[in-house]
């Protein structure tokens, strides 16, 4: 157990589904309370959710963040193929487990939305209810989404970008801090300039078309910054590039849940100046809530916020899922 940069979270690392996983939880004061699991995205860390787990444990819960597989002092295999969401929601089943536990409730934002989604479309007697963050919520489908941008006629999409092993890791390489700042800035709420951002790359590359901000935005601080930089200065960016790689056999082995609800309460959040938000299916994919979501407890879009919404607003998100965990 170590001591984290965030005052009443420490840093532990355990076994599950068969890697080393280090996490941060924050203990509520009186022992016993619900397990809440938070997983975090790209390219962030257990530190995202800084915000979330104090608040959550001051409420009365047992906050745990983990870093995911590939990040930080977690494990990051070297073949590709280990990093499908079937390796993600078993991470987090077994770290469940290992955290004495039977029960949890899971939230998600970014990549981590996907992996707590299929957590409680998978093991619904485990995960008892779901929050995600920005990426809503859609049942596996019958076209996969590079496939999908193919058919548009699209071809440069960060997304298929990704797909290059070495590729996007030497371009991020080059400078950790600067390309974390860009990234942060550009898919923030800050960002005003809607020609800019990372989505589309007219340059064929993934820093071209962000921006570089003159002084940080207020809800990221040059020590948040620095954590995030070393971490991957320590690790480097192809564990959790590997997740983007895997997303045509996501789709593949989604196979027997194509089509598929999500009955648990669940509860979304997102930014209104998400970029997530601006993608070809978001739209239609939050208008089919009522039925691919029937225990949706609220959809929340607020206003001024960016991708990193529970960083950028972080007194509006706590409450938001401060009631709808005491509401359970």
């Amino acid at each position: 157990m170590t001591a984290s940069p965030v005052p009443g979270v420490t840093l532990k690392t355990t076994k599950a589904n068969n890697i080393h996983m280090r996490y941060a939880e924050a203990a509520p004061k009186e022992p016993g309370g619900p397990l809440v699991l938070f997983v975090h995205g790209w390219p962030e860390s257990w530190y995202s959710w800084r915000h979330q787990l104090q608040a959550v444990s001051a409420a009365g819960f047992r906050a745990v963040a983990p870093d995911m597989r590939g990040y930080g002092g977690t494990e990051a295999p070297e073949p590709i193929d280990q990093y499908t969401l079937f390796h993600m929601v078993g991470d987090m089943a077994e770290l469940v487990k290992a955290l004495g536990e039977t029960k949890a409730v899971i939230v998600g934002h970014d990549w981590g939305a996907p992996v707590a989604w299929h957590a409680a479309l998978w093991r619904p007697d485990l995960f008892t209810a779901v929050c995600a963050m920005s990426v809503p919520y859609s049942p596996p489908g019958y076209v996969d989404i590079l496939s999908a941008l193919e058919k548009l006629g699209i071809n440069d999409f960060y997304l298929q970008y990704f797909q290059k092993p070495g590729v996007p890791e030497a371009e991020l390489q080059q400078d950790i801090r600067g390309a974390l700042r860009r990234l942060y800035f550009t898919a923030s709420g800050d960002m005003t300039d809607k020609d800019k951002g990372f989505g589309r790359l007219p340059g064929g590359t993934l820093l071209g078309n962000t921006v570089d901000p003159e002084k940080l935005p207020a809800w990221l601080g040059e020590a948040d910054l620095d954590y995030y930089a070393g971490e991957f200065a320590r690790t480097g960016f192809r564990g959790g590039l590997n997740w983007y790689r895997n997303l045509r056999r996501n789709w593949e082995l989604g196979g027997p849940w194509r089509g598929q609800p999500i009955r648990q309460p669940s509860l979304f959040i997102a930014g209104s100046r998400d970029g997530v938000l601006r993608f070809p299916a978001a739209k239609s994919q939050l208008e089919a809530y009522p039925t691919t979501l029937p225990g949706l407890r609220g959809c929340h879009i607020l206003e001024g916020a960016g991708h990193w919404v529970q960083q950028e607003q972080p007194a509006e998100v706590n409450k938001l899922l401060i009631d709808f965990l005491k509401g359970l």
